[in-house]
C-alpha cells in the first residue's frame, strides 16, 4: 500500500515471480506459463530475447516436425497431445536453460488485460487456476471527489 502526495491511498501490484526450480505449480502449467511468457514481447520479463527464442524453438521441436513458426502470433505450442515423457522433456529443457543463463526466478510486470481469444472448454481449468494463482488486486474506491 502507497500514499501518494495528495494522500490518496493505493496499492502497488507487486512484481510477479515464478521459481524455476520450484514453481508450485503442476508440470504442464509450468510449460504452459513458461512458454507463454517467452512468446509474451513483455519488456520487463527478465529473459533476454535470444534465450525466450531458443526455449519456445526447442520446445517447439519436441512436439512438432519441421521448423518453429516465425511470426509472432504463430508461436504457440500445442500440447493437446502430450506425453509424460514430452511434458518432462520439455520441462527439463526450459529449466536447463534457464540456469544455464543464471536465471532461476522469473520475473515480470505487466497488469491483467483482457482476453483477445474466447478460451476453449477444455482450457478453463487452466484459466481458472491461474486467476487463483495470479488474482487481481482489489479494486479502492477513488474517494477524492467526494464532498
Amino acid at each position: 500500500m502507497a500514499v501518494d502526495s495528495s494522500g490518496l491511498v493505493w496499492y502497488e501490484r507487486p512484481m510477479q515471480s515464478l521459481d524455476v526450480h520450484r514453481p508450485g505449480i503442476p508440470d504442464l502449467q509450468f510449460v504452459l506459463l513458461v512458454v507463454a511468457l517467452c512468446t509474451s514481447r513483455l519488456s520487463s520479463l527478465n529473459v533476454p530475447e535470444s534465450l525466450r527464442d531458443t526455449i519456445f524453438d526447442r520446445c517447439w521441436a519436441l512436439v512438432n516436425d519441421g521448423p518453429p513458426p516465425t511470426q509472432a502470433e504463430e508461436r504457440v505450442v500445442d500440447l493437446r497431445a502430450w506425453t509424460d515423457v514430452t511434458l518432462e522433456a520439455m520441462v527439463e529443457t526450459i529449466r536447463g536453460l534457464l540456469s544455464t543463463a543464471g536465471i532461476t526466478t522469473l520475473t515480470w510486470d505487466h497488469p491483467v488485460s483482457e482476453s483477445t481469444q474466447t478460451s476453449t472448454p477444455e482450457a478453463l481449468p487452466l484459466i481458472e487456476r491461474l486467476q487463483t494463482l495470479y488474482p487481481q488486486p482489489p479494486d479502492i474506491p477513488d474517494h477524492s471527489n467526494s464532498a
